[in-house]
């Protein structure tokens, strides 16, 4: 076959692609035609532009014409619309034979670019029979229409790609999601103004259409993302250097597995929460007659318990549920150490573990893969508002112990002023914060709650000791103690600086270990997987989960009352956000006539207006705060990306 003939077919087959396009278009309701830019932008001659130079535009990205000069022989797809026997379909068929030659097309276009998105000023036909080709891309010469800076999200989200544009040089990726074009950068290794080379183009480009080209496959649902989007979630698990090293196919099953995730960040739906255990199912008729499969618990310390109290908090939770559950489970413990986590994950697996409770936040990321690689072993992770299918999160509503322990420390402060030190800015804790603020308030109404941070430089203790404050809400009791001590919850100091003990919310891990194991043998591993849904389990009294240790000297009333209030949000009866709420500013946040959701619980961002501190920035942490508040923190989504190694 010569190539005139080639050509000519070449047009019959595109057009014939044309046609389809345009009849489902006009079945739909919708434009047919390519888009005009003229059409779409007031005065788009008169606004601001700027002269980008020669690009490597991706075909896809192509999507109309600057007038509706040649609109009518084009369907949306730039595939031709008329007769080949036309002067249009001959310059097309010659335009065609030319690219079958030895030379090929070679002369860029001349578009204009207007968020993100090409319109042909000249070189119609070139961008169709290229496109007809399926060419990846198209080289153009590109002028960028600016769009006058504003609030909406979609012009927001542009001019954060011009500035990774700057440094990158691509229109390769595209996101929906505010922050992702600077989290993108520092995944691959780049200060945030740092220039790719051309070596670094060329090679996320190939890597990243390998990507692409999984995504556009396993995306049969048309998501509503992009493959950048699903690119961000992706290289959480598998960094860009693995990615890089993959084959296409394995780049599919991987992508595969991650894909409940993917259409997670799809649905946009808030995580949902589970707040108090789920009822004892009653066994299938199968599992009856055939038996349940033994569950094997694997216990993942990323901190040695000798040395941790978070640890040994729950390693207590651990040799509970093996004194109530040993004789029909098996539990096993491993401690990270100098080893990386997915290696102890993979080793607890093969020695037979089929439930895994990773016991810290910062083991999410070994979570994510054991679970997407190992469809049969349930993965929980010890963390709050993960948004992940496939691990399940847990952690305690504490700020309903902190209520009754402010309740005391307002009886107890008798020059009304309460020192409080918190930990992290980290989802949960601003609730219990603003617990510890109304319960102060409830029992003292001149109470003020002086708030300091641990993770800011200072010593926040010997700071109120020297401004006088006798009475100071430290750390939590872990629970890995049976009696209070004086550093722990909340104390009162005499005034010849003895200390005594108030009170202080425990942590009880072993009830919610129990609880969960109990669920998984009756209803099977996959009872407690829901991929349809990110799953977090946030306990609370009710459950056991967490109690109150009351110090021994306190007077009667001051105990009497803490019972009751114990009592009283265990059985629902008490509500410590039910009550009239103003914050710091002075603004109304709650008459008293509602109930706060749990997701408003969760990312609560102010604070009460008996309070004299503020929240942090992520600056203004100490660097080894950092990394957890990356992971938990109230604003994780605007905080400024890590740069990673260089990944290119």
């Amino acid at each position: 076959m010569n190539n005139r003939t080639e050509a000519l077919n070449q047009y019959l087959a595109a057009q014939k692609q044309g046609k389809k396009y345009y009849n489902a278009c006009v079945a739909k309701g919708v434009s047919p035609y390519p888009q005009v830019l003229n059409e779409l932008v007031e005065d788009a001659s008169a606004s601001d532009t700027i002269k980008v130079g020669l690009v490597d535009i991706p075909s896809d990205r192509i999507v109309g014409t600057w007038t509706d000069g040649r609109k009518a022989a084009f369907a949306g797809n730039f595939m031709p619309l008329l007769d080949v026997n036309t002067e249009f379909g001959s310059k097309w068929v010659n335009l065609c034979e030319a690219h079958l030659g030895e030379g090929g097309i070679t002369d860029p276009i001349t578009c204009i670019e207007y968020l993100g998105n090409f319109y042909v000023q000249e070189g119609n036909k070139r961008v169709s029979v290229l496109k007809s080709y399926d060419s990846p891309s198209i080289s153009g010469i590109v002028t960028r229409l600016m769009p006058p800076p504003s609030d909406d999200p979609k012009i927001k989200l542009y001019y954060e790609f011009l500035k990774f544009y700057k440094a990158s040089k691509t229109y390769l990726i595209t996101f929906t999601q505010p922050g992702s074009y600077a989290k993108l950068q520092a995944a691959l290794g780049f200060e945030p103004d740092e220039e790719w080379t051309d070596d670094d183009r060329r090679g996320f480009s190939s890597d990243f259409r390998r990507f692409s080209a999984a995504f556009q496959q396993l995306n049969t649902e048309k998501l509503p993302l992009t493959a950048g989007d699903a690119l961000l979630t992706y290289i959480q698990v598998h960094p860009f250097t693995e990615l890089k090293k993959m084959s296409s196919d394995e780049i599919k099953e991987t992508l595969s597995a991650l894909w409940p995730d993917i259409q997670l960040l799809a649905q946009g739906e808030p995580i949902s929460v589970s707040t108090e255990p789920e009822k004892p199912k009653e066994k299938t008729l199968i599992s009856r007659i055939l038996g349940s499969p033994r569950l094997h618990a694997a216990f993942i310390y990323d901190f040695d318990p000798e040395k941790s109290a978070w640890a040994a908090a729950h390693r207590q939770g651990q040799h509970y549920l093996e004194e109530k559950l040993g004789a029909s489970i098996t539990v096993s413990a491993y401690l990270c150490g100098d080893s990386a986590a997915d290696d102890v994950m993979e080793k607890a697996v093969s020695q037979g573990a089929n439930v895994i409770f990773a016991t810290s936040p910062t083991l999410i990321g070994a979570c994510r893969r054991v679970a997407a690689e190992h469809k049969n072993v349930a993965v929980f992770n010890c963390s709050l508002s993960m948004p992940y299918a496939e691990v399940r999160s847990y952690y305690c509503r504490i700020y309903e112990g902190k209520f009754i322990t402010g309740a005391i420390a307002g009886a107890m402060a008798q020059d009304d002023k309460i020192g409080y030190v918190a930990n992290y800015p980290i989802m949960g804790v601003t609730a219990s914060i603003n617990a510890f603020a109304l319960g102060a308030r409830l029992t003292n109404p001149r109470a003020k709650i002086m708030l300091k941070w641990s993770c800011m430089p200072g010593n926040p203790i010997l700071e109120f000791k020297n401004e006088g404050i006798k009475v100071i809400s430290n750390r939590d009791e872990d629970g890995a103690n049976t009696a209070l001590t004086w550093d722990l919850g909340t104390y009162k100091i005499s005034d010849v600086g003895g200390l005594q003990p108030l009170a202080a919310p425990r942590w009880n891990w072993g009830s919610y270990y129990e609880k969960t194991v109990r669920s998984l043998m009756n209803g099977g591993i996959d009872s407690l997987k829901d991929l349809k849904h990110a799953n977090n389990d946030w306990w609370g009294l009710s459950s056991g989960v967490i109690d109150l240790a009351i110090g021994e000297d306190l007077p009667d009333g001051v105990k009497m009352l803490a019972n009751i209030l114990q009592s009283g949000i265990a059985a629902e009866r008490i509500d410590p956000f039910l009550c009239p709420i103003k914050d710091q500013q002075g603004h109304a946040i709650s008459d008293g006539s509602r109930h706060f959701t749990i997701e408003e619980l969760m990312h609560l961002d102010w604070l009460c207006d008996n309070i004299e501190g503020s929240i942090p920035g992520f600056d203004e942490l100490l660097p080894r705060s950092q990394s957890l508040v990356r992971l938990l923190g109230l604003y994780r989504d605007y905080i400024p990306p890590k740069t990673e190694e260089v990944s290119l």
